[in-house]
Parts: structure tokens; C-alpha cells; sequence
């Protein structure tokens, strides 16, 4: 083939990913010159030959092996990077694909714009619209600023990056989760122009792989390690404290809820981890002072809950469920009604994502 537009990395782990699947989403369906980086992780890459088919000899897929021994996908997404010589570098998971003219439509808004990244829409299993990042007014595409377009909230770095300007940037490697995490915001946040391809074919998300495991918690540390390498990045170090602010509240809501949940699934795995979940909150607040103000009213109340000594899983998920009525009075407000219409307090960013979630324009 000739030298790509795109450099496209799959990394896949299982004989039951439906890889073929993947990789005709890209291949059929774009008019651009791409190639697909097939990564065969920790698994004789002559099974995922086979579970391609015909897309084993299709002159734009190439089939890649890495064995390091470490169930992350960090590896073969930065050894795909390691690989790409396009100007534009793409990820995607072995289970999702693509709507057909995803890339090119990436393309043209990358050379519209001259954005550094551009974001893809991404499509959920339910059909409709995921609604995060939820930028400003629920439909800027063009021109974004990563904090008042809470950019934050997307975590991988799903649509285009310029390889020019990113290709020695990596996923973070040696995590249990969050791999993602710091490359996606040193992205965000460092990029010249970022575009948002709202309106383009979307990355599409599949919940049909057969191989998921359902693991036991792990330690709060292992989960949320990923702060360590965060706090260490020089503009990070070197953030307005409101920007500071945007990253750690989409934190807090997005990945604190879910590490409570799943450690609150009995008495004695709330009690052994309730010191480290309320010292994670008291590190969150050291990052970025203030950062409880801008907390819903129901979120709040679960930190309540969690740090009563009498708390049970019972109410601990009373409370996490009361964050989900998102018209209720108490979940649209934080402590403080004076702050109600900031641009990273809860209403405003429910209600853009609510607009890209429903299609509104």
C-alpha cells in the first residue's frame, strides 16, 4: 500500500473478539488510505490470523505480536504507536467498530480545522449518542477549549491524533486501570486546536464480547495509581487552579462513584476500604482546593454516608442511587445555590450533555 493517511492500532487479547468485525469497519468503509495495525497480545498471533479471514491478506491490515505478559492494553497500543509512520494515529477496541466514512469524515474536519486531535462521536450500545465530553451548549465542534469544554471527560483518546505532534506521547503502562487516563487530558490540554466531529458516522460501541471478567476490588491505591504520573506532568504542576478544577470534579463524578459501589458490596469490603476511599477524597481536595464546592448536593451525601461509622451497603446504595434522579433538586445543585450556573458545577454539565445525548443542535 502506499505510506497511510491514518495508522489504525486494534489490540486484541482473545480468540473470541470478533476482530474480522473490527477490521472490515475500517478497511470496507473507508475511502482514505489507512492501514490497520492488528496487535496479537500475549496470544499466538496464527489464531488471530485465522479469526480475520480474508482481512489477514487484505493489503491495508497488518498483523503485529507483542508478548510482555501484562493484561493491559497499554502495551499493544503504544507498541501500535511504536509502529505507525502516518501523520495521524487512531485506536479502537477489538469488540467496537466503526460507522462506515468515520475516518474520512475525521480527516476532513482535521484539515478543515487544523485540529491537532479530533473527537469522535461515539455511538452506545443503546443506540444513542454517548454524552460526554459535554462541551459547551451541547454542539460546539470546532475551536475547544479543554476546560470550558470539559473535555475531561473523555477518556480515551478515541478519533484522530496528529503523530506529528503527539507520536512519541503513550498510554501509561504497569496500571491495573486508567491507562488512558493522562494521555487522553495531556492531549486535551496541550493541544493548539481540537475539533469535534458531533455530527460525523460514529465509533461504535459494541457490549457483545463473551470473554469479560467480573474481578474482585482491588486496592483503592491500584485503582487510582494513575494520580501519581498525573500530579508529575509539568503542565499539569503548572495548571490554573480552574482548570485543575475541571479535571479533578470529572474525576470525582466519573470513576470515585464506581470505586465506592464496587467496595460496598458487603460490610466487611466497606469497612476494610472506607479509610482509603475517604483518603483518596482528602487527596482529590489537596489537588484542587475548593473541588467539593462544585459537587452536587447527592454526591455529597454519599461522602456522608461513607464516612458515617454506621453506614451499610444498604445505605451507602440508597445514596449512590439518589445521584441518578438527575431532575431532582438535589442532584442539579451543589451545597451553595449561588453556584448553581458555574460552568463545571452539575446543571450545566448535565444539561449539555443531555443535548448531545438527545440530538439536540
Amino acid at each position: 500500500m502506499t505510506e497511510p493517511l491514518v495508522d489504525l492500532t486494534i489490540a486484541v487479547h482473545s480468540a473470541t473478539r470478533p476482530i474480522a468485525r473490527a477490521v472490515a469497519s475500517v478497511v470496507d468503509h473507508t475511502a482514505s488510505d489507512v492501514r490497520v495495525n492488528v496487535v496479537a497480545h500475549n496470544i499466538d498471533p496464527e489464531i488471530i490470523r485465522t479469526n480475520l479471514g480474508e482481512y489477514a491478506q487484505h493489503p491495508d491490515v497488518r498483523l503485529l505480536e507483542l508478548r510482555d505478559g501484562i493484561p493491559s492494553p497499554a502495551g499493544p497500543m503504544n507498541y501500535g504507536f511504536a509502529q505507525s509512520s502516518a501523520p495521524y494515529i487512531s485506536v479502537m477496541g477489538s469488540d467496537d467498530e466503526l460507522a462506515p466514512g468515520a475516518i474520512d469524515s475525521w480527516l476532513a474536519v482535521a484539515q478543515r480545522t487544523g485540529a491537532e486531535a479530533v473527537l469522535a462521536r461515539i455511538q452506545l450500545d443503546t443506540g444513542r449518542t454517548d454524552p460526554y465530553p459535554p462541551v459547551r451548549n451541547g454542539r460546539r465542534t470546532e475551536r475547544l477549549h479543554p476546560r470550558k469544554d470539559r473535555l475531561a471527560y473523555r477518556s480515551a483518546p478515541l478519533g484522530l491524533i496528529d503523530r506529528r505532534r503527539f507520536g512519541d506521547l503513550r498510554l501509561t503502562e504497569g496500571l491495573a486501570s486508567g491507562e488512558d487516563l493522562t494521555y487522553s487530558l495531556t492531549v486535551w490540554y496541550t493541544a493548539e486546536t481540537l475539533a469535534y466531529d458531533l455530527d460525523g458516522p460514529a465509533y461504535v460501541i459494541n457490549a457483545d464480547a463473551g470473554d469479560r471478567v467480573t474481578f474482585a476490588p482491588r486496592p483503592v491505591a491500584r485503582d487510582f495509581a494513575f494520580l501519581d504520573e498525573l500530579e508529575a506532568l509539568p503542565w499539569f504542576a503548572q495548571a490554573l487552579r480552574a482548570d485543575r478544577l475541571a479535571i479533578i470534579v470529572k474525576l470525582i463524578r466519573i470513576h470515585v462513584f464506581d470505586a465506592i459501589l464496587a467496595r460496598a458490596r458487603t460490610q466487611a469490603d466497606l469497612d476494610a476500604n472506607r479509610s482509603d476511599l475517604l483518603g483518596l477524597l482528602k487527596r482529590f481536595e489537596r489537588l484542587a482546593p475548593g473541588v467539593h464546592k462544585l459537587l452536587a448536593r447527592t454526591d455529597r451525601a454519599v461522602f456522608t454516608e461513607l464516612a458515617s461509622p454506621h453506614s451499610t451497603p444498604e445505605s451507602i446504595a440508597l445514596a449512590l442511587d439518589k445521584r441518578h434522579v438527575y431532575r431532582s433538586i438535589p442532584t442539579l445543585l451543589p451545597q451553595n445555590p449561588f453556584r448553581v450556573l458555574q460552568r463545571q458545577a452539575p446543571f450545566r454539565t448535565l444539561f449539555s450533555g443531555f443535548r448531545i445525548m438527545n440530538g439536540a443542535r
